[in-house]
């Protein structure tokens, strides 16, 4: 299965941290099958002198989604990352990794929701993601990610 994951990071060496990560998912979770270009970004949800440097990639993997939401913030943990953003407060972090998609699955759990329910309104996400899957359809806006992405106003 094709798993879609966004990556963020706003502290220390950005671009390393992301490659870092991509690294640690590839050991962990599944093959890489696709990584995006990097995007500088300004913070979303919060203020702070300290830019995003963000990214997409795609996984091909067996494991559960929730199995790879526990790794992923292992990974993140492992990184140096503090706390999560919890009720819309966020913070600085040295990474961030957000399951986006896993297929065509909708999921509705206490610790996971599929389709991330922000993703198609956040450039910073779209942007990378439509790079590297262009043609893959929301499964429950049943659009592009491409329409989706040129959707959003800046």
């Amino acid at each position: 299965m094709h798993v879609y994951l966004g990556l963020g990071t706003n502290l220390g060496d950005k671009e390393q941290n992301l490659r870092t990560a991509a690294t640690h998912i590839e050991e962990r979770i599944g093959k890489l099958v696709s990584l995006s270009a990097f995007y500088a970004t300004e913070p979303w949800g919060f203020t702070s002198s300290h830019s995003f440097l963000n990214a997409a990639l795609c996984i091909d993997t067996g494991l559960p989604p929730l199995d790879i939401l526990h790794l992923t913030q292992s990974i993140e943990q492992e990184m140096g990352r503090t706390c999560k953003s919890v009720n819309g407060q966020y913070h600085d972090r040295i990474i961030d990794i957000d399951l986006l998609l896993c297929g065509n699955l909708v999921l509705h759990t206490p610790r996971l929701t599929l389709p991330h329910p922000l993703m198609h309104q956040r450039l910073f996400v779209m942007k990378p993601l439509s790079e590297i899957a262009p043609d893959v359809v929301h499964p429950t806006l049943q659009r592009t990610l491409r329409e989706l992405c040129e959707a959003i106003k800046e």
